[in-house]
């Protein structure tokens, strides 16, 4: 089994190849360009850009930050259905904290249902979110995950300004 070199989830079967790399799918396999861009960016801009987002507004209640990435993991479940899930947003402690409580009350009123993996992977779950509510970064800097999704976001940017240069074999 392989890993994606985006996300870091593992590839059971599938996947996309791009040159070396293997990556879960196209949309990580897209990241992953973005991010070999990205590392051609000077250090500084990044790690000012991350502090101006860590430092900044939640993007969903407006209140101060810290802002970062934070995780909810929920699992839904019907008789021999089960389906689970982990989503990443970015925002503030409290939002996130929230967030995390919902995904806890789901899980404990949607998960149970399935057999077998509803019964098994509701207590993952919600176990999963106690300890993102409790995960409390005492070193007050931005996660990797926010460094990620800054480089992303910069490296994005500057694909989009060299496809709109015109290149100087056209002007000439």
């Amino acid at each position: 089994m392989d890993t994606c070199s985006y996300s870091g989830t593992t590839i059971i079967m599938g996947g996309v190849r791009s040159g070396t790399e293997r990556y879960c799918n196209n949309k990580c396999a897209s990241n992953g360009h973005v991010l070999k861009v990205a590392g051609t960016l000077p250090p500084d801009l990044i790690d000012r850009q991350v502090q101006e987002l860590y430092h900044g507004n939640c993007p969903k209640c407006n209140g101060t930050g810290p802002i970062d990435i934070h995780k909810t993991h929920r699992v839904w479940s019907a008789l021999l259905v089960t389906r689970w899930t982990s989503a990443s947003q970015l925002c503030c402690r409290s939002c996130a904290t929230k967030n995390q409580a919902g995904a806890i009350a789901f899980c404990l009123l949607l998960g149970w249902w399935g057999f077998p993996w509803g019964l098994i992977l509701t207590p993952v779950q919600v176990g999963r979110n106690i300890f993102e509510i409790y995960d409390r970064r005492s070193d007050g800097q931005a996660s990797d995950g926010l460094r990620r999704l800054v480089r992303v976001h910069l490296g994005a940017k500057a694909l989009l300004r060299a496809k709109s240069q015109p290149s100087m074999a056209s002007v000439t």
